[in-house]
């Protein structure tokens, strides 16, 4: 089975469309510069929240705004009690300091779950901010269709604060059995081929064959890049090799990517709803 993302993410729109109802909810997107990457990704994310109900307040910075003004501007944020969530761009210029920017919004909105009370939250297991968006939509594909976790060997490759890290500690929540592996694991072929489910997330493009899988396994490819010789994008994994091998798995594109902007906004409704 072809584990499709945008079936999983309507079914996700349809719940934030009905939490819009009750609450008006307001995202905030801070963008600091105009990068192509941040542009593009801002129009899709204002489109879904048009759809949805969620009003969208753009807060655009210049890329030498100063640290003084930066901050500021969060704080008034932070503050502002019609805000319900606040997601900025990053990286940001190195100056501006990334990680304590990351940890700056008070985790009531940090609908990204990117701040370390909201990963603390995560790996304690209580209601403390949100959940990585894509490492929940992870959870929410799995789901969707009715691929239980529970008791089950999973492999994680990859292990970012993005994805990894804190979808061990979900997967974990709901009883799986987790392996956390990398790039730099020994062995690592003979450690996913014997997993019932394999999570990739390594950043790196195709750099997963099919000899790393076997049959009857759930393969989620996280990963989403740009093969120039293709002229396309693809995932961490060699798709058309593993495809035929494995019995579920998820495309790139069409697959996960097209769950994480739905998870976001739907923790922004969220959010204004228990303001």
């Amino acid at each position: 089975m072809i584990l499709y993302g945008n079936e999983v993410a309507k079914a996700i729109d349809e719940k934030s469309m009905a939490l819009a109802k009750i609450n008006k909810p307001v995202l905030a997107i801070v963008r600091v510069g105009n990068k192509p990457s941040d542009l593009s990704y801002e129009r899709g994310l204002m489109k879904r929240c048009e759809k949805i109900g969620v009003e969208v307040r753009n807060v655009i910075m210049d890329e030498k705004v100063s640290k003084e003004q930066f901050y500021s501007k969060l704080d008034s944020l932070n503050q502002d009690t019609e805000i319900h969530g606040i997601l900025i761009f990053r990286p940001l210029p190195v100056y501006l300091d990334n990680e304590k920017a990351r940890n700056y919004i008070s985790s009531s909105k940090d609908v990204d779950g990117c701040t370390n009370e909201s990963l603390a939250g995560v790996f304690t297991n209580t209601k403390v901010g949100y959940a990585p968006c894509t490492a929940q939509a992870v959870m929410e594909c799995l789901d969707h269709y009715d691929i239980d976790v529970t008791s089950k060997n999973v492999v994680i490759v990859g292990r970012s604060l993005v994805v990894g890290k804190p979808l061990s500690m979900m997967m974990c929540s709901k009883n799986a059995t987790v392996t956390l592996c990398h790039t730099k694991t020994k062995g690592l072929k003979e450690i996913t081929k014997k997993a019932e489910i394999v999570v990739v997330s390594t950043g790196q493009m195709e750099s997963m064959d099919d000899t790393y899988f076997s049959k009857g396994q759930t393969v989620i490819d996280v990963g989403i890049n740009y093969n120039e010789i293709k002229q396309k994008l693809c995932g961490d994994i060699l798709y058309e090799k593993v495809e035929p091998v494995v019995d579920n798995i998820t495309p790139v594109p069409k697959g996960i990517g097209s769950i994480t902007n739905s998870i976001l906004v739907y923790h922004v409704c969220q959010a204004a709803n228990q303001n």
